[in-house]
């Protein structure tokens, strides 16, 4: 039967195009960590763990031989992810556990549970996020962004530091990205109640993880606690699903158009691969790594003061001191 030559050619030639788009996607992408690296017998925690980087991450971890703790807000969607990744990997040691970093009594509890459970925690990655999100509080009456991104984290690893410490040589990894570097502390207004901004709150709490990490690597210089932020670069995840062109009919247009440039999750998980497991990489106090180099984050992440200041205020806020008090006290019948 004759066929016309041109729709051939053309289906040939959409084809072969994106053939090579594909190929330039993975290219793009960059080196996947050290396969041959393992992870047997150790204790990992992963936030955000359901989706995106948290979900391909915990993957590898499971894949690797890690005994894998996903802190996840959603239960249900959680339990299903877990079973994938048991499956998938053969790893039974994979385990769901609720944490709301919008919540402290949610952390501490994790926190809680986590301690009786184990007695050891070698990596703590410090992953779940939210961008760009409309105006809003976490339960402690935080700015979201910088409730979730950033206290959230800061009071789940405070919780933890006593046993990171037990258990070093271990590991803290703290994902930021790029967005840090256009970010400010607006310190006379740290929640954005008097003029909101979802993209420069999202910039602040992006600078607010490396000033974190930087102040942990000095706090816990001696302690062989490792601290590392990291940043995974544009990934094609659901981050990005409360700003306002992808939530429009624009989306079918913007989208396509971003995609060849946007990093795979698990791609984009390698840089946690790397800096929770390279050997090299143990005597890290808050150093930045993008695409597993190291790199030199913005002048105000540098920043000595600002990140003690952070700190303080981030105590405060937190009620850290409280809540570590809570964790020994015997629970109430």
């Amino acid at each position: 039967m004759w066929v016309p030559s041109l729709p051939i050619t053309i289906i040939t030639g959409v084809a072969a195009g994106a053939g090579a788009l594909c190929l330039f996607k993975d290219m793009y992408g960059g080196v996947p960590f050290d396969k041959k690296v393992l992870a047997e017998g150790k204790t990992v925690i992963v936030t955000g763990a359901t989706s995106g980087i948290g979900k391909e991450a915990s993957w590898e971890f499971a894949k690797r031989g890690a005994k894998v703790f996903m802190a996840c807000r959603n239960m249900t969607k959680c339990e299903a992810v877990r079973r994938e990744i048991v499956l998938e990997t053969q790893n039974k040691y994979v385990y769901c556990r609720p944490c709301d970093l919008a919540s402290a009594e949610s952390i501490r509890s994790f926190v809680e549970r986590f301690k009786e459970e184990e007695p050891y925690v070698d990596i703590l990655v410090n992953n779940a996020g939210v961008m760009e999100t409309p105006k809003g509080v976490t339960r402690e009456g935080f700015e979201t962004q910088l409730g979730t991104n950033h206290f959230g984290h800061f009071l789940l690893t405070e919780l933890l530091l006593d046993t990171l410490k037990k258990s070093a040589p271990s590991r803290v990894v703290v994902v930021t990205c790029s967005a840090h570097q256009k970010g400010k502390i607006h310190k006379e207004d740290l929640n954005m109640t008097e003029k909101y901004d979802p993209i420069e709150a999202y910039n602040q709490s992006k600078l607010a993880n490396v000033l974190f990490a930087r102040e942990l690597g000095r706090r816990t210089l001696g302690s062989d606690v490792a601290v590392i932020a990291v940043d995974p670069g544009f990934a094609d995840t659901d981050l990005t699903r409360h700003m306002g062109m992808m939530k429009s009919f624009t989306r079918f247009f913007v989208y396509p158009l971003f995609w060849p440039v946007m990093k795979r999750a698990r791609t984009a998980a390698q840089v946690i691969l790397h800096a929770a497991l390279d050997p090299h990489l143990q005597d890290s106090a808050g150093d930045y790594y993008v695409d597993m180099k190291k790199s030199a984050p913005s002048e105000l992440a540098q920043d000595y003061e600002l990140a003690m200041w952070l700190w303080k205020v981030s105590e405060k806020w937190t009620r850290a001191d409280a809540h570590k008090s809570a964790l020994g006290r015997p629970q109430a019948a």
